[in-house]
């Protein structure tokens, strides 16, 4: 009998329909970003030319500042990404299991620097010389209340099931991220939540290798490389950081060593959830609002970023979180733009998790490969 799956036999090597289909998305997806590309430059050389003028007849030239603003936007965002992606890769590595509800950790974040901003706000402690200090303030606790949750999220939801096969925490994951999302709705309601408006200077654009950067943008950019220097000297260079690699490499012989397996899944829960807690509070600081749902879209472009980056890899989670967020604010009007597709501004999803398709197509591991432990290794 013939297998299920049809197969064309080529010399030395099987390759089965799937297969040829596979390279078939591959091909088209890489042509059109070569024709994009193609019809991007035509169009910047002449708008009028008949390249430009093929699938676009109302082509018009992007400038340099419209560029060098849909970059630092796709910096600035992919940063945020970055920063939740990294509790994606930190808790895949130890537990080996995707946290799905580690979006709505970070929406927690957002919803803690919604209330403590309103209120200082109030106490007109949200502007002028005391808005830095209660900025940072409200970053400290936006971090532990997220870390609160997500260490509470690990000890009642995940710990029960670690030695359940991988499927059970996932979907219990989804079930902690609902429960969370209903939570939010029961105690603020489901309308968007304002924070207040951040002060003249923070609103203000300043000239940065000649790029035009709002200030809103450089703090959240100073903020990232900040938090990802201090969670890489973390974790490089602390014994803590130490034991949470041995535990993500193989726990049964780290538990041999005397590494306290429990306390260190907890601490990994506890810094992912710090770096969600202050994705949060950027997320409000650059959208300045915030609902029950909020986690939800970017929970799930920060694992598109993790998987991008290559699974359980820091470093990869923060650079596929910025690769990912300049490729959805620039691709829609350098790819798709030209080859006049209609409503660009609302592929901006689209895009990002085409990246994703063609990462997986051409590399499975990520950009930067995965960091697997030997059993998911083996």
């Amino acid at each position: 009998m013939f297998p299920l799956t049809s197969a064309v036999q080529v010399k030395g090597s099987r390759r089965t329909t799937v297969d040829w289909f596979l390279v078939l998305i591959r091909v088209v997806l890489i042509s059109l970003i070569v024709v994009g590309i193609l019809a991007f430059i035509a169009q910047q050389i002449d708008p009028e030319n008949a390249f430009a003028k093929w699938r676009n007849p109302g082509a018009n030239r992007l400038t340099a500042a419209q560029f060098k603003g849909l970059v630092v936007t796709g910096l600035s965002q992919g940063a945020m990404y970055g920063l939740i992606a990294l509790g994606y890769s930190m808790v895949y590595g130890v537990l080996g299991f995707i946290n799905f509800a580690h979006g709505e950790v970070f929406m927690l974040g957002a919803f803690t620097g919604f209330v403590t901003s309103n209120k200082l706000a109030e106490a007109g402690l949200w502007e002028g010389a005391a808005f830095l200090p209660s900025v940072i303030m409200t970053a400290i606790l936006a971090a532990l209340i997220a870390t609160g949750a997500a260490v509470l999220m690990e000890r009642v939801a995940y710990r029960p099931l670690r030695g359940s096969p991988r499927l059970i925490p996932l979907i219990t994951s989804i079930g902690v991220s609902f429960f969370i999302q209903n939570a939010v709705i029961l105690l603020f309601g489901p309308g968007a939540k304002s924070y207040p408006s951040n002060p003249e200077w923070l609103q203000q654009k300043r000239s940065i290798l000649t790029f035009e950067v709002e200030g809103t943008k450089i703090l959240v950019l100073i903020v990232a490389a900040i938090s990802m220097a201090g969670l890489w000297f973390f974790v490089e260079r602390t014994k803590t950081g130490k034991a949470m690699r041995a535990v993500a490499e193989d726990k049964e012989i780290a538990s041999l060593m005397g590494i306290n397996v429990d306390r260190t899944i907890v601490t990994t829960f506890a810094v992912g959830g710090a770096m969600a807690g202050i994705a949060g509070i950027l997320w409000g600081l650059l959208f300045r609002s915030v609902i029950a749902t909020t986690g939800f879209l970017p929970g799930i472009k920060a694992f598109t970023a993790a998987v991008v980056g290559g699974v359980g890899n820091l470093g990869g989670a923060m650079a596929g979180g910025v690769s990912l967020g300049t490729a959805e604010a620039t691709a829609p009007l350098v790819l798709l733009e030209p080859l006049g597709v209609d409503g660009v501004s609302q592929l901006r999803d689209a895009v990002a998790f085409t990246l994703l398709i063609l990462v997986l197509l051409i590399k499975p591991t990520g950009l930067f490969g995965e960091r697997l432990s030997s059993e998911d290794r083996a």
